[in-house]
Parts: structure tokens; sequence; C-alpha cells
């Protein structure tokens, strides 16, 4: 199996045991000390408590790093490090002088760029004046501010076919190239060591090696992903990739952070820019704010994804032709299967008339609930209410203890500042809520429900019923509800 070398960008200082260094995952090849961002780190300190390799970055302001000070202070550091450090990162816009060039040998050179491009032969013409000057390693960084600048990149390290050019996006919505670039021939993937990235867009180490196997690279015939904002915290990576791994289906699934779903949809999805590059787009999950979108924008749609207006699954056919289809009802509605709770002739809201809420209120509705949609905005809910030929009541009017089940399918709780979305104090002791968001920990509303002693389910436990029929419309292939529960650390958190 092809293997990759993983960079561990050191932004903050380490404690004084350093044990979270030596914590790093297996396969973390280099320790980057982000000189510009950390300060001064001994380098023996590090080697002590690192067995890979050190690279130093002195990162310049006018390349998105924190060092502004002069050129005199910049190449005593630069020059310096060469003593201590494996690589040392040499801007080609300001660094590449005869003075440091003599200080730092060719095979301690690692040349970079960071910058904005509009078009494939500029980014080319930015390598071809960098490779004129002997190094270990060319890095070639440009801002993605539209899906089109993301693919760039990627097409630069198609055109290349080298081993010695690191090339992929920056900014969030270029995260997904880094997991590509890899398999394109760039040979180093660099990872936030913390909590603190390097750059926007960089991905945790820790999330390189448990969502996407890295630094290990299993073929990938075909790609799959989540399209939503945000996105970069989604489990659904973790779940979908490992059970490629478990199950030995040829596929990756990446992130797609997208501020226009349309711009998505035009460059990305009908240009087949990626069939271009040899990584065919076979299917998508879709999440917030996109489902409405996704809907409209597919060429054959599931009655049950016209019923709701929505869709969370995007699959492509073998003639080329979008297929929609929502697994979201299955979501709410196994869930409350599997935690016991009765549906004949429960009353169940559903706070949030979005995709997702929609789409809730289906399931809970198939399952025998009366249901009623619950929304702050009048107009949205009662128009999501008359297309669904349900009761709608504004959440300024509703009261919590009328139900024998609530769902929230709101965007608040993705932050530990946000609101709750209805007075829990008016919830009855025998409520069930469950609350589609989820993040690292339960979130505020789930803490407080348990506190209370009302039983209460996070996202989590949502994402695993509605993947399982998503896992099989993407893939074809049947997911172990054990295996899914095991890759989304259920056990720990839910």
């Amino acid at each position: 199996m092809k293997r990759t070398s993983l960079v561990a960008t050191l932004t903050s200082a380490p404690s004084d045991s350093g044990d979270e260094i030596r914590a790093l995952p297996e396969g973390v090849d280099y320790l980057e000390v982000r000189d510009d961002l950390v300060g001064r780190v001994d380098p023996e300190w590090l080697r002590d408590r690192f067995p890979g390799r050190l690279i130093y970055t002195l990162r310049s302001k006018a390349e998105g790093g924190g060092f502004e000070g002069g050129k005199r202070s910049r190449r005593k550091r630069l020059s310096a490090a060469v003593e201590s450090y494996d690589l040392v990162d040499l801007e080609a816009e300001r660094d590449l002088e005869p003075e440091l060039l003599v200080a730092v040998p060719p095979e301690q050179r690692l040349l970079s760029w960071h910058g904005s491009i509009t078009h494939l032969t500029e980014l080319r013409g930015r390598f071809e004046k960098v490779s004129t000057t002997p190094a270990r390693y060319y890095k070639l960084i440009p801002t993605a501010k539209v899906p089109a600048d993301a693919t760039r990149a990627l097409a630069l390290l198609k055109a290349l076919r080298r081993e010695d050019v690191i090339c992929f996006a920056a900014g969030e919505s270029g995260a997904w190239t880094r997991l590509l670039a890899p398999r394109m021939g760039s040979p180093l993937v660099y990872g936030a060591f913390g909590e603190i990235p390097g750059a926007p867009g960089q991905i945790s180490v820790q999330k390189l090696v448990t969502d996407y196997g890295l630094p290990h690279l299993p073929e990938a015939e075909g790609l799959y992903g989540i399209v939503g904002n945000p996105v970069m915290h989604s489990l659904s990576p973790r779940l979908h990739n490992g059970a490629y791994r478990a199950l030995g289906v040829p596929a990756l699934y990446v992130p797609f952070h997208v501020e226009s779903f349309g711009d998505f949809w035009l460059d990305i999805v009908e240009e087949e820019s990626l069939d271009q590059l040899d990584f065919p787009l076979r299917g998508l999950s879709v999440t917030s704010p996109y489902k409405e979108l996704a809907l409209a924008c597919s060429g054959v749609s599931s009655p049950r994804a016209q019923h709701v207006a929505a869709a969370n699954t995007l699959v492509r056919d073998a003639d080329g032709v979008w297929e929609a289809e929502t697994t979201d009802p299955d979501g709410v509605s196994l869930l409350l299967q599997a935690l016991g709770v009765k549906t004949q002739g429960c009353k169940a809201a559903v706070v949030g008339c979005g995709g997702a809420g929609r789409a809730s209120a289906y399931g809970l509705q198939l399952a025998g609930f009366a249901v009623t949609l619950v929304n702050r905005g009048i107009a949205r809910g009662e128009r999501a209410a008359q297309e669904m030929l349900l009761p709608f009541v504004p959440l300024a009017d509703m009261d919590p203890g009328d139900y024998d089940v609530l769902v929230h399918a709101t965007a608040l709780g993705h932050h530990d500042g946000d609101d709750l979305p209805f007075d829990l104090g008016a919830l009855r002791k025998d409520a069930t809520v469950i609350d589609l968001v989820y993040g690292a920990r339960p979130t505020r509303l789930i803490q407080e429900l348990r506190e209370r002693g009302i039983q209460a389910a996070g996202g989590r436990r949502v994402l695993l019923y509605q993947a399982l029929e998503q896992f099989r419309l993407l893939t074809g292939r049947e997911l172990n509800e054990a295996l899914a529960s095991d890759l989304l650390g259920l056990e720990t958190s839910q």
C-alpha cells in the first residue's frame, strides 16, 4: 500500500513535559515549528520527544503568517535554523538571495509560495520560476476562493507528476484538496498539531489519521463527500472512510466546505472536473444549508425527497444523472424505535423547518406520530406546513409540555454560547428530546436535559441511523450498525 508523510504543524508553545509531542500519532514523520507563531523552541528538546524530522518555518505576514520583522532578522533566523533542523522553509518571494542560499544547502531547502491565482497557467508559471532554484521540496499553495480555484492545485500535480512538489489549496473551501494531493504525488501532508491550525483549512493531524486513514493511501477508484457550510466538524468522513477500509471499498470520502452551492455544482459537478483528475465523483451527502438546493439541482428525485422538498443524498448513476434521495427521516424514526419510544397516539413537535426539520417531520409521520411544525420565522414555517399538510405553531407560542417528543432541527447548538431552542422547564418529565446538532461533546441542550432527568439523544445517534441507508445508496454495500456505531464513538459520546 502506498504511503505519504505527515507533517504536524506546531503553532503554540508545548507543555513543559512535552507529553503531547510524545503522543503524536504513528505515521507523523515531520514536526514543523512555526517560529512566527510559536516563538523559539529548543530543537534538541524537541528531538528528545519526537523521533522524526524537524522543519523550521518563519512564515511572513505577506504569505499568511505572523512574521513582520526586517530582512536582516529574517535572514539571521533562517540561516541559524540550518544547524538544528532537517528542512528550512524559504519563501520564494523574499528568501532566494545569494547569502541565504549559501547558508541553506539545497538538500535542506523547502521552497514555498502562498498566494492567489486565477488560471492554471499562472500556477504553472509560478512553479517554473521557483523550480529554477535547487531544493529538496517545492511547495505551492494557492488560496481557494471559489471551487474552481481548488481544482487548479490538483491539476498542477497531475500535469507535473513529480514527487518533490507539494501543492494543495488553502482555505476551508480547499481543505479537501489536502486529502487528494498525496494520491497525486504530493510527498507531504500538513496537519494541525493542536487547536490552532497553521493555515485556514488545515485539518488536525489526529483527524488525518482517524478520519482519513493517513499516512496510508489505499486505492480510491471513486470519490464521495459531504457538502455543507459549516462542514469541517462533520463525523461523516470518519464514518464513511472507516467503513470503506473495513469493507474493502476502493473509495475516499472528503469534506466539501461550500460558500455557494450553485458555484460548486457548476464548477465541480457539472464540469466533471474531478473526473478529469481521475477521481470520478460518484455521490454526495448534503447537509445544512443546502438540502433544498440539492433537490433542485438533481436530475431525478425520489417521492420521499419530493415530499420533504429536500435531499441529503445525491447519487450519480451509470448515465451520469444525479438522483436525489433523503435518508433523514430514518435518522429520527429509527432512533426513537431504538429508544423504545411509543409512537401511536403520541404527539411530536419539530422545531426548525429547514430540510432536516422537514425530513424529521416526515419520518415521525410515517412512524405514527401526530406532528406539529414549529419555527421562529412564521412565513417559512407556514409555507412548510402548507406543503407538508401539517399544523404549524410559531416558536414564541409553542408550549413544550404539549408534546411527547420534540426534535430540535435548527442550527442553535454549534457554539457553546448559543441559546437553548425552547424552555426546558416546560417539558414533561416523560418526554423525549432529539437534538440533530452534534459536536465533539454533547451540546448544551443535551447536557441540560440529562441533568433534568429527561431522555435525550444527540446528533451522533441520528447520524448513525440515517447513514446506514445512505451508505447503501452511495456504495451499493450494506453498513453494519455495530461497525457504524463504533466508528462514531457512540460508546463514549452520544
